[in-house]
C-alpha cells in the first residue's frame, strides 16, 4: 500500500553503482549473485527467500539501467537464469 512522503524521516535521491565497480570484468553472474553483490555480499551467499526477493528489487532496475555497458549470455537450460557481465571494451 502507498505511503506518504511525509512519513519517511529522509528522502534520498537513487543512485546506482557503476557496472565497472560491481563486477569483474572477466565473469559473467547471475542477477541474483548481482544482487549479493550490490549488497556487498559473496554472489555465492546464501540467503532466504525473502531477503533474496528485497535485494532483487534493487537488482533489476540496476541491470536496466546499466543495460549499456554490459552484455548477456543464454541460460544452458531453460530452468536457469541467465548471466550478465561487463561489455568488452
Amino acid at each position: 500500500m502507498p505511503r506518504s512522503k511525509a512519513s519517511f524521516e529522509q528522502l534520498r535521491p537513487l543512485e546506482f553503482r557503476d557496472p565497472s565497480a560491481v563486477l569483474d570484468p572477466e565473469a559473467m553472474y547471475t542477477v541474483y549473485e548481482i544482487a549479493r553483490l550490490l549488497q556487498g555480499l559473496d554472489p555465492d551467499a546464501e540467503l532466504d527467500v525473502e531477503t533474496e526477493d528485497v535485494l532483487l528489487d534493487w537488482a533489476i532496475p540496476w541491470v536496466l539501467f546499466n543495460a549499456d555497458a554490459l552484455c548477456f549470455a543464454d541460460p544452458e537450460r531453460d530452468d536457469e537464469p541467465g548471466h550478465y557481465g561487463l561489455r568488452s571494451a
